[in-house]
């Protein structure tokens, strides 16, 4: 594979509840361990951060597959969910569930550009055997 960019990113402190920062200081952030995990809950946390970068990366992915399939993609949107817990085996895992809205899009063509986004999106293709992806397209509001 041909890098076309690498980013890098440092966590010091104490890990969950410590401090991350990029290389060139956009991101800078503390970090607490959820409420639900028995922390403050008072800062971000890693699961929050997976979230947001898995969203932003797929919904790159279905605009790009909607745009090569002249979709309408207009007002679309991806909703990440990122889970943590123990995995069975002394460890913890993750899952994840990516809902999208395509409001311009009927309800089978959406699920095609999802599936197919789902192949294109790096994010998707680092976790695919590793982590439980669900995909679901949310219901249209009617108008």
């Amino acid at each position: 594979m041909q890098v076309l960019y690498t980013a890098h990113a440092t966590a010091s402190g104490d890990g969950r509840d410590g401090h991350v920062r990029t290389s060139d200081g956009t991101v800078a952030l503390d970090l607490a361990v959820p409420k639900e995990m028995g922390g403050s809950g008072d800062a971000t946390n890693p699961e929050q951060l997976f979230a947001a970068g898995y969203a932003a990366c797929f919904h790159s992915a279905l605009r790009l597959v909607g745009r090569r399939a002249k979709a309408d993609v207009t007002g679309s949107l991806v909703e990440a969910e990122v889970g943590i817990g123990p995995n069975g085996s002394g460890g913890f895992g993750l899952t994840v569930a990516l809902v999208v809205d395509l409001p311009a899009v009927p309800r089978e063509a959406a699920e095609q550009l999802v599936a197919q986004a789902h192949q294109v999106c790096p994010y998707s293709n680092a976790t695919r055997g590793n982590v439980e992806v669900a995909l679901r397209v949310r219901e249209a509001l009617a108008a």
